[in-house]
């Protein structure tokens, strides 16, 4: 693709409002009228990046130069990306979010926040619609809805913090990828930690680390996401075994619901706010899937693509955290697999499993920050140092999540504070600003309080979740908590 992709897509200078599509340069320009509001100023010169084809890329065309047919992805294929996108490490630290909020405080938050989290999730894709409609786009981007959003808007204040919203969304994907990544270290990590150890005696679980940072590096050299298709299909695999051996564990010789606590404590409540959050990591993932169908529109609906995978995912999560807790009580760990007996195959087989999955997801994360600073940085330098400067990013991201997951070894924590900071902004946050940008003059009270509502309940959770996790984890390193 051309670097154009990474420019913003909409300036807000005048112009006619003939509706006609220039030639320039790499880009096409389209001076489309925007409909909305009768006295809204329009944004003008909507520039359509234009899609320079690479060697990778020369497949899609024919040799006589004819474009073939995009291949869309059914509703079926969607709803298989929408659970892959959603179940992680996340899923596996439920368990661990009940403990902090106790049986029954935790599980009828997790559907009070499934019901949030999907609803914002349906919020992101309407306004993407409706702007595309307003721009002419076939599709946008989380970013890109961001930032047409407010270059769209009828106010002059506002359209000034089109570029500056676009940078706040492309940060938080950053740090919740990269987040991601240094989970998926530590997850790696501590289960490889407790196989070897059991048979191997003790090794400094540092050791671990460093024995997968050199694969960590050569699968994050993979340029192309062509040749990740197979590994992520593999990771699904393995993935999905992996959770159905968890059950058959969890559902052996479970205790009476009463001999777990119903509510924990109001401090440990952000630590279940961060760690659930997390788990519904799947809002970046929304778009582009529905950039992908064939049949758009199907998406939303009671009954459509998006609400249907969402309470399979959501079932998932709740019987995961309701049967882990109630299984393990408040012995169990940040990752469930942790909990499994160390003596046994099909444990130790399911270590693995989750190891190897996570471990070939941790490339499809990675590459959404690369994709997000490389850009950045080709500005800046000349076109022959492009390959070598991707490289040493590529290589300097690594390091920086094996660094960052070195230092705080504490799976639990270091899902909680990636959920409290960043996956509370994209997954609340956010979709509240930007419905109540788009809808500008047409925001009607309740909209406008409901939209106030869920902005506030991800602020509090990113204050209060991202002070107590960070609170705990500096108790770790002064010695107050080394469990």
């Amino acid at each position: 693709m051309s670097m154009q992709e990474a420019e913003p897509l909409i300036s807000c200078d005048k112009a006619d409002e003939s509706s006609v599509y220039q030639k320039r340069g790499s880009g096409v320009v389209s001076d489309a009228s925007i409909p909305s509001s009768p006295d809204i100023v329009r944004a003008k010169k909507i520039i359509i990046p234009d899609i320079s084809i690479s060697d990778d890329d020369s497949d899609l065309f024919s040799d006589a130069g004819e474009d073939v047919p995009d291949h869309k992805i059914s509703n079926t294929d969607t709803i298989i990306h929408l659970l892959k996108g959603n179940i992680g490490p996340g899923i596996l630290a439920l368990p661990d979010a009940i403990k902090n909020s106790g049986l029954v405080v935790g599980n009828i938050g997790l559907v009070v926040m499934a019901t949030i989290c999907v609803h914002c999730m349906h919020i992101l894709v309407n306004t993407s619609q409706e702007l595309c409609r307003r721009t002419n786009l076939p599709f946008l981007t989380y970013s890109d809805v961001a930032e047409t959003c407010f270059a769209t808007s009828s106010s002059s204040r506002l359209r000034a913090f089109a570029s500056t919203a676009r940078t706040v969304i492309d940060v938080f994907l950053c740090i919740t990828q990269l987040g991601f990544c240094c989970v998926y270290f530590v997850f790696i990590s501590q289960n490889l930690q407790q196989i070897f150890d059991h048979y191997y005696g003790e090794i400094n679980y540092h050791i671990y680390m460093a024995i997968i940072l050199l694969p960590m590096l050569l699968l994050a050299s993979i340029r192309n996401l062509k040749y990740l298709s197979p590994i992520s299909m593999l990771a699904n695999i393995l993935q999905f075994i992996g959770l159905g051996i968890i059950f058959y564990y969890l559902f052996q010789d479970l205790p009476y619901t009463w001999e777990r606590k119903k509510f924990a404590s109001w401090g440990q409540l952000p630590l279940y706010f961060g760690t659930a959050i997390y788990a519904f990591e799947g809002i970046g993932v929304v778009l582009p899937l529905e950039n992908q169908m064939k049949t758009p529109a199907d998406m939303k609906g009671w009954n459509g693509v998006l609400n249907t995978s969402m309470i399979i995912v959501s079932c998932l999560y709740i019987a995961v955290g309701f049967f882990g807790y109630l299984k393990y009580g408040d012995t169990v760990t940040g990752s469930i697999t942790l909990n499994l007996p160390v003596n046994e195959f099909l444990a130790t087989l399911v270590k693995i499993m989750m190891s190897l999955a996570v471990f070939f997801t941790y490339a499809l994360q990675f590459y959404v920050p690369v994709d997000l600073l490389n850009p950045f940085i080709q500005r800046r330098i000349s076109p022959q140092n492009y390959l070598k400067a991707e490289y040493a990013l590529r290589f300097s991201l690594v390091m920086l999540t094996f660094g960052l997951a070195a230092a705080i070894p504490k799976l639990d924590l270091f899902i909680s504070l990636v959920g409290a900071t960043a996956s509370s902004t994209l997954a609340l946050m956010a979709p509240a600003v930007i419905d109540t940008v788009t809808q500008g003059e047409r925001c009607c009270w309740q909209r406008a309080l409901k939209n106030v509502i869920l902005f506030i309940i991800g602020f509090l959770g990113f204050i209060f979740g991202s002070y107590v996790s960070l609170r705990n984890i500096i108790n770790y390193f002064i010695g107050e908590d080394k469990t």
